[in-house]
Parts: C-alpha cells; structure tokens; sequence
C-alpha cells in the first residue's frame, strides 16, 4: 500500500470496490481477484481493495463492527491494541485527569481514538506516511477528527509540554522485513526515550510486549500484563502520577475485568500435588503475582519453579482453570497408555509446564481409542517428571 493506492481507496470508486471486496473478502484470492476485474475495476484497485477486505475481516476479533470502515496494513494490524483494552485504557488515564495526550508511534490509531472516544484531545505522531494517513482516516471514519489528529515526523521531537499526557507504544517489528523485536534497545523509538518520557510527562503510559524481561521495568512503575478471554495481548508500564501498585494483572472476559495486584516479588509456599490443580491466567503468570493467587484459592506450589497451584477444594476464580485431579504418576508413556485404555479415553486436552514432551507427539503415541475424555497434565512435582491426569471442574 502507498499513498496514491490509499487515496483512490478513499474515491467513490474505491469506496465500491472495498464494498465489492467485502463480500469476496475469505475466499480464494484468485477467484476474488478475477471478479473485481471482471467487473471492470484497474487490477491495482482491486488487488488493494482486497487486501483491505481481508484485513478488515481478520481485525473484527480487534475492533468489533468499526474494522470495516478502517484502513489497516498487516504489520499495524499485529501490534494495534484490541479496543476492549484500548477503552480500558483510555478510561484510567481520563479518571487520572488527563485531558491532552501524545500518543508517540500512534499506529493506525487503535489506542488514540479510543482516548478520543473518551473525551480527550490527541495528537499523534507517525513516522511512516502511510501509516499516518490511515490513522487520519481512521479518525475521520469514526467522526474522531477534531479530537484526534495526526502528524507524520519523528516521535522523539514532538514537544511533550503541550500535553499532560503521553502513551507510546513503540514498535517492534523491523520496517520494511515484519520481523519481530525481541531487544528493546532496538524498537522505534529507542527504549531510552521511551522511558525517559516518564520524567518529562507526569502521566506517562507505555504499550510494551508481554514478555518483558522485569528487570526493564523503571523503578517506581507500575507494570500490567491484560490477558482477554485467556490470551495474553500485552503488557503496559504506568508511570509517574499513574503508577498504584508495583504490579497488576488484568483479566478480561467477555466484557468483565477482574484484577489482581501484588508485589510481584511474594512467593507461594511448597507442597505436595492436591486433589485440585489451578492453571493460573498467563496474565498472572507474567506478572509474578502466582504467590498473591496462592493466597486467594489456599493453595500451594508442587514445584518451586513450576507455575501450578494446587489445593484441597475448587474455589471459584476468574484467575485460573481448575482440574479435578484423579491420578498422579510418574510420567511412564506405557502406563499411561494403557491407564488411559482401562478407562476407554479417546480424547484428551495436554497441560504442559517444565516439561519437553511435545503434546502432538504424546498424542499420536498414547494410540487413544474409546469415547471419554480426560485432561492430561505434563509437569515436575518435587522435580521429578510427572503426568496428573484429571477433568475440568465447571466455571
């Protein structure tokens, strides 16, 4: 995509030829592409209303009904914030009385016009044109544009005073390859700015990827890890005036937000394996905060280093999945197998942490036949390879 192809998308020809690609949008990309040019449109139009199309489709899980009036590229598409979190958000920053933000690195816009959508004033930053233009276009398809506006320039120069607010989420995937960043002393702009940003402005939040090493994290932020309905999306600092507790795990499903906090440096007692096992949320698990959940369900490590919690009652909690454990064995594949046969299992769900056994391969060779179900969890107990094999308790 460039910025002519971006412009003719935005012509009343363009306009059809995105509602024309809509319909096709899923399909074989040659039979799709074959009948946009049958109907008489330029092959560039039609190739780029269908890459629309197609991302349009896959961003409805990220933004609900809006996708299909946004302009998206795929590399935008995988960092943009879901709007659940972005609203989220952008909510806790107007409670904490900002009114104007930055949003350095806007992307397509994601995070910004969910600010906007909450009444405060933003001014975004791009460094890539095109990436700019959509995110302007994105603002005026959702009626946005006086409250979020866009410029194309390079983030680390833009004059933070202006604003008592700022958000960044830096990027990182390389330009031009797609290739993720894993060093953030490489992500766009450089880590140092980034974090710089929190003696500057004193609301300062920054976007960051879930598996940040903490011993990044500034000292006197706070760091969140949000996981929806069981994934893990991302990760944030609050700095500054936003920073309320050392760490904080949110878990949202469906619509409702459940939140755990703690030190993120507490560590849960050690026990034996118990009739219940929890599989903590990955959002608790990356905020260190399985000791704080330990807490909470009564329950106790099996391992030190292995992040199952287990207790001698099922406690409702949004924070993890509980199994009813009917067996604890060391791990045998032929006794397994054949306990598995006794009980005429031919499905199973594989659990595994702190195991290198490959689940698909478990699978194939467990030779499974029969018409119950059963969970199986790969682990250590006390450090020693272990299989549980159990049932899902009911939510």
């Amino acid at each position: 995509m460039d910025l002519d192809q971006l412009a003719a998308l935005r012509t009343a020809e363009g306009s059809a030829a995105l509602a024309a690609a809509a319909g096709l949008a899923g399909g074989d990309p040659l039979t799709a592409a074959t009948a946009l040019r049958s109907a008489g449109l330029p092959a560039g139009l039609a190739a780029a209303a269908l890459t629309q199309a197609e991302l349009r489709r896959r961003a409805a899980g990220k933004f609900g009904p809006a996708a299909a009036g946004m302009f998206l590229t795929r590399a935008g598409l995988e960092q943009a914030t879901r709007r659940v979190v972005a609203e989220r958000r952008a909510a806790r920053l107007r409670a904490a009385g900002v009114r104007t933000l930055a949003d350095l690195g806007c992307g397509l816009g994601a995070d910004a016009l969910a600010a906007a959508r909450a009444g405060i004033r933003v001014y975004g930053v791009e460094a890539d044109p095109v990436t700019a233009a959509m995110a302007a276009a994105n603002a005026e398809a959702a009626g946005l544009a006086e409250s979020f506006t866009v410029e194309c320039g390079d983030a680390t120069t833009f004059d933070v005073s202006r604003v008592d607010g700022v958000f960044c989420d830096p990027a990182r995937r390389k330009a031009g390859t797609g290739r993720r960043i894993f060093d953030p002393n490489s992500y766009s702009p450089p880590w140092d700015f980034v974090t710089g940003l929190a003696e500057r402005v004193p609301h300062t939040v920054v976007k960051v990827a879930p598996g940040l090493d903490h011993a990044l994290i500034p000292t006197g932020a706070e760091a969140e890890w949000v996981s929806v309905d069981g994934d893990l999306v991302e990760a944030a600092l609050w700095c500054g005036r936003l920073a309320e507790v050392p760490r904080r795990a949110t878990v949202l499903r469906g619509a409702t937000p459940h939140v755990l906090i703690g030190s993120g440096a507490a560590e849960a007692p050690v026990g034996p394996a118990r009739r219940f096992l929890y599989d903590p949320d990955p959002a608790v698990v990356r905020a260190h905060l399985v000791a704080e959940l330990a807490g909470e369900l009564d329950a106790t490590l099996a391992d030190p280093s292995i992040a199952y919690l287990y207790a001698d009652s099922p406690v409702r909690t949004p924070y993890a999945r509980c199994l009813e454990v009917t067996d604890v064995l060391p791990f045998s594949l032929k006794r397994l197998r054949a306990l598995l046969r006794e009980r005429r299992v031919g499905r199973v769900e594989i659990l595994k942490r702190g195991s290198p056994l490959e689940p698909e391969k478990l699978r194939r060779d467990l030779k499974l036949g029969g018409d119950a179900a059963a969970s199986l969890v790969l682990t250590r107990v006390a450090g020693a390879p272990t299989v549980l094999v159990g049932q899902p308790v009911p939510a």
